[in-house]
């Protein structure tokens, strides 16, 4: 794989990932004439529980839902520039055009007046895209393995970047697919968030990890892989460095967990063997949930990493599937008990679930 960075007109950073043999060089020039970037993103935290919200209103301007000749995220042609100025890519890069979170961002007051129990900061951190192929109409199921692997690697070369930058504590790479999900912009793409706080799942997820650890001395995630393998009741795939299963108080009517057999804080800390058994792992995992109700599975699929700077011992790299679609027409919405309490019910259970995706794919 060769590794590229350029800069597109308004100065955001893209990086081409290629895996084709004898790409061509990486040297289009972005013609558009773009407004100088100035995004105004900040964050306040909530004094009833602590967690920190953030806000950035200049979002509301972004690209939504533009037709297939017009998408952005294509590569650009004679007359129709893009995001991305080359002609063809295999795996793309950039700095999101409208970041909730971004490193220019001024400077404000710490507290919001008139509330000094509600505190403030700059939204400070970083958002990018993540294209995974140049064609249209495909989706990350129908990637190559190959072409997953370098997916992988340009997650890992990018966790490993925003770790680095000032203000950033955790990174979070997501893809969001299917309208259903809110998905905006249907070429095959991802996300990148550098936040500037740890999220509050992390933080919820670190707080039992160590709780378990101190009172069995081993890591949660750890015996719970094991017990899951062992059962074999909600498992679906496993390999040789990898297990994917329905969790046992899953919280989504279709709801997969991909967990290395080793515990690792994140995806810069994965072997090449297991970065390869993933890519083949992950494609079979997505061929059993399209195939589940004969169509294109909307899903949430979030990568589970380490914070940049606490907590990495009790971390174990994972990744989380989950899907809002409860039957082939039929949404789960988050209603009452969820939004308001934070209780999820659940119309299936992850037995039921697990036995028709072994079935299917």
């Amino acid at each position: 794989m060769t590794r590229t960075s350029r800069r597109l007109a308004d100065g955001r950073e893209i990086i081409y990932f290629d895996d084709t043999p004898q790409a061509p060089p990486r040297t289009a020039v972005d013609t558009r004439d773009l407004p100088e970037q100035a995004p105004r993103s900040e964050v306040r935290r909530d004094p009833l529980t602590g967690e920190w919200v953030a806000m950035a209103a200049h979002r509301q301007t972004r690209t939504y839902k533009p037709p297939a000749d017009l998408c952005p995220l294509c590569p650009s042609t004679e007359g129709r520039p893009t995001e991305v100025p080359e002609s063809s890519y295999d795996v793309v890069v950039f700095e999101n055009r409208f970041p909730s979170f971004a490193q220019d961002v001024p400077e404000i007051p710490a507290t919001v007046a008139g509330m000094p129990m509600v505190a403030r900061a700059a939204g400070r951190g970083r958002c990018e895209v993540v294209c995974f192929t140049s064609e249209h109409t495909k989706s990350f199921g129908q990637l190559t393995p190959s072409r997953v692997r370098t997916v992988v690697d340009a997650w890992a070369d990018r966790t490993e970047a925003l770790s680095a930058l000032p203000g950033v504590e955790q990174v979070f790479p997501f893809e969001n697919r299917g309208e259903e999900i809110g998905v905006t912009l249907s070429h095959p793409h991802g996300q990148i968030y550098g936040y500037p706080f740890v999220t509050p799942k992390t933080e919820r997820m670190l707080a039992v990890a160590e709780q378990y650890q101190r009172t069995n001395g081993r890591a949660v995630l750890g015996d719970v892989l094991a017990a899951e393998r062992a059962a074999g009741t909600r498992v679906i795939e496993t390999s040789e460095h990898w297990t994917a299963f329905v969790p046992s108080a899953a919280r989504w009517p279709v709801e997969v967990h991909v967990v290395p057999h080793r515990q690792v804080p994140d995806l810069p800390a994965l072997s090449e063997a297991e970065r390869d058994d993933f890519a083949q792992l992950y494609l079979r995992v997505l061929r059993r949930l399209d195939a589940l109700y004969d169509r294109p599975l909307p899903y949430i699929a979030a990568w589970h990493q380490a914070p940049v700077r606490t907590g990495r011992d009790l971390s174990w790299l994972h990744l989380e599937v989950f899907s809002v679609l409860r039957t082939a027409d039929k949404l789960k919405y988050l209603a009452g008990s969820e939004s308001g309490m934070a209780v999820w019910i659940n119309d299936v259970t992850p037995e039921q679930v697990a036995e028709r995706l072994r079935a299917v794919g």
